[in-house]
């Protein structure tokens, strides 16, 4: 994996966890970070630099307001796919620029996964493979799944969580087979090809399982204990239900 962070649109607080999360696909062989680093917002990355390994890149504003950090990482980027020194890429920003870079790398096969914050335009959360919010990052997730139900906004309307439901069904749809069981890896996958950034921390769950298993009137579990830890299938209960009550009708002949 190829690691490369925009330093203008990243935390340093949370280098330890994205490089953690880019772990989970692949060895973060090349790690790079790019900023001007004669600017003092830059300063909160210096610390953790050596410790991590990351190269620094520098970048110069050419002019004042304007951000020129993305393009010398969309040329890095395009020089190490050409240069087939990485099977993946993970892109560190909540910045839309790199859009059509992430589209880019898919085109050519090539896995990509995004990391920034719920904010990050739906267009560059879609163009990857993979897309964590760094607002999961964080060991709190009952904390955070209590405060997101409690939170209101200033005008003092509640504030309604996120709905995982709709995604589920849809998964189901995709990965049950003829006796209406989904394997439950089979769902995962699926999921993130529907919503790329689907995480069950959104919804403040460790793990998918638990996800559904707190959707206590939709779905139903089995586990086969002797298969392995994996053989884990998820059925519809109101499919069950439906199935239940269908009687098959009697063949009827027409006598002339």
């Amino acid at each position: 994996m190829a690691m490369l962070i925009d330093g203008d649109n990243a935390q340093p607080s949370l280098i330890v966890k994205l490089m953690a999360e880019a772990g989970k696909y692949g060895a973060t062989t090349i790690r790079r970070i790019y900023g001007d680093w004669t600017t003092p917002q830059m300063n909160g990355w210096k610390d953790c630099l050596n410790n991590h390994a990351i190269q620094p890149i520098q970048q110069f504003r050419y002019t004042v307001g304007k951000n020129a950090t993305d393009s010398a990482l969309i040329i890095d980027a395009m020089d190490l796919l050409h240069s087939e020194l990485v099977d993946g890429f993970c892109i560190v920003s909540s910045d839309s620029d790199y859009t059509r870079l992430a589209t880019r790398i898919r085109e050519a096969g090539i896995f990509v996964m995004g990391i920034g914050q719920q904010k990050t335009p739906k267009p560059f959360v879609n163009a990857c493979n993979v897309f964590i919010f760094t607002e999961n990052l964080t060991d709190d997730i009952d904390e955070k799944k209590i405060a997101a139900a409690e939170k209101t906004p200033e005008n003092g309307t509640s504030k309604q969580a996120p709905n995982p439901v709709p995604l589920l069904k849809e998964a189901f749809v995709m990965s049950a087979d003829e006796d209406g069981w989904a394997h439950l890896g089979v769902m995962g996958v699926n999921l993130r090809q529907l919503d790329p950034s689907f995480d069950p921390r959104t919804f403040g769950y460790g793990q998918l399982l638990q996800l559904i298993k707190a959707q206590t009137k939709l779905f139903t579990i089995r586990k086969e204990d002797d298969k392995g830890p994996s053989a884990v299938y998820v059925k519809r209960k109101d499919q069950r239900r439906s199935r239940a009550k269908k009687k098959p009708q009697p063949e009827t002949q027409n006598i002339a």
